[in-house]
């Protein structure tokens, strides 16, 4: 399981686009975009097949379908010990657009959301695109460093209304403790703010760490966070387009499905997404197990890499199958590596620029590491030749 047969390269040359396989010329590695090189669980598979064969593809309810609602209910209670209620459940067409229906119920133009730097641009955008002011506030690239939390509760104004947390943190790769969150929350609790706590990566661990939701720590907390998630990461499910969102309460739940826009069926996920995801949570726990433990040697194989390399100086991410390296000491900035990488080495990699992550992103590389062993050695002998020039 993972090995580098098991990867359809010709498959992934067609359908694999966002920067990946698909929308780059042939020979190109692209360890870009968060999306696995391995096919899902075959459970998965099997599932949408069955499914399918009874050839009805109606109209889902706009609050999703029992069987999902309870599937990621159980999952929260069970896994992240989040006391969830069906009923408060909703699934999403990505957890992009969960994000969005957030920022969309809970902001006017003018209010502001604290959104951290460096951190995936979606934050941002989601902000900005309902006319709120995205107020940035700097969180550490090492991801053993601490958050200044005096700094964040000064950034707090009468204007303010949601924190955005990315927990695990896109695109450093930090896990933030149980008591940073407590803190976290214990400061939306007293300026009654909403905690928007994006987790698509709390399945992605490495131990000895581990996740905490941040809605598990106390009912007042929990009642002042909307959790989003999706299953992209975790189960390769990016082009079923499902995520889901978590409400602390009945009302919290209708205003954010409404501004989701699902109930006048202008959006809403798909059935084939939500089959997809009640049977990756229910059924492929160790389908998931042995991915964590393909990426544990893949993080190591990477990073250990990247730090040979002259300039270069990457950090182990505690989550995330993220490689967030600092090539600030190299003698070029992250475009420009960026570029000699693509077109001299021809791998792929993200650079950190302020329309992907912030303008803290600067410096900084970002690569996945959600492939084969050989790919990875394939890329780091490419990039070597370079850097070696």
């Amino acid at each position: 399981m993972f090995t580098h047969s098991e990867i359809n390269l010709p498959l992934l040359r067609q359908r694999a686009f966002n920067l990946r396989w698909a929308a780059l010329p042939d020979g190109v590695i692209p360890l870009t975009a968060a999306d696995p090189d391995f096919p899902c669980a075959p459970q998965i598979s099997e599932a949408i097949i069955k499914y399918s064969k009874d050839r009805y593809f109606s109209y889902a309810p706009a609050e999703g379908y029992a069987f999902f609602k309870e599937a990621v209910a159980k999952f929260f209670i069970e896994k992240r010990n989040v006391l969830t209620q069906p009923s408060l459940v909703f699934p999403t067409d990505s957890a992009a657009h969960g994000i969005h229906a957030v920022c969309k119920a809970y902001l006017q133009k003018g209010d502001e959301a604290i959104v951290f730097n460096p951190v995936d641009f979606l934050f941002k955008y989601s902000v900005e695109a309902v006319g709120g002011n995205a107020i940035s506030f700097p969180v550490p690239l090492h991801p053993n460093e601490g958050i200044d939390f005096n700094l964040l509760e000064n950034l707090i104004t009468d204007r303010t209304k949601l924190i955005c947390l990315c927990n695990p943190l896109n695109p450093t790769g930090k896990l933030f403790s149980a008591a940073e969150l407590m803190v976290l929350g214990n400061l939306a609790i007293k300026h009654n703010l909403l905690i928007l706590s994006d987790e698509i990566w709390s399945d992605i661990v490495f131990e000895p760490n581990q996740f905490v939701s941040i809605a598990s720590l106390n009912s007042n907390i929990q009642a002042h966070t909307i959790t989003v998630t999706g299953y992209s990461k975790s189960y390769g499910l990016a082009g079923l387009r499902v995520g889901a969102v978590i409400a602390p309460n009945e009302s919290h739940f209708q205003q954010i499905l409404q501004a989701a826009e699902q109930p006048s069926t202008i959006h809403g996920c798909n059935v084939l997404g939500q089959v997809a995801v009640a049977t990756a949570l229910n059924d492929c726990e160790d389908w998931l197990f042995e991915f964590i433990k393909h990426l544990t040697q893949m993080r190591s194989l990477l990073v250990d890499g990247l730090n040979t390399f002259p300039g270069f100086h990457c950090e182990l991410p505690q989550a995330c199958y993220l490689a967030f390296p600092s090539i600030s000491a190299s003698g070029k900035n992250a475009s420009e590596w960026h570029q000699l990488f693509l077109e001299k080495a021809k791998v792929a990699v993200v650079p950190g620029l302020p329309q992907w992550f912030g303008d803290r992103a600067s410096g900084h590389l970002r690569l996945s590491f959600a492939t084969s062993k050989e790919t990875i050695e394939e890329a780091l002998f490419r990039m070597q030749k370079v850097v070696l020039i």
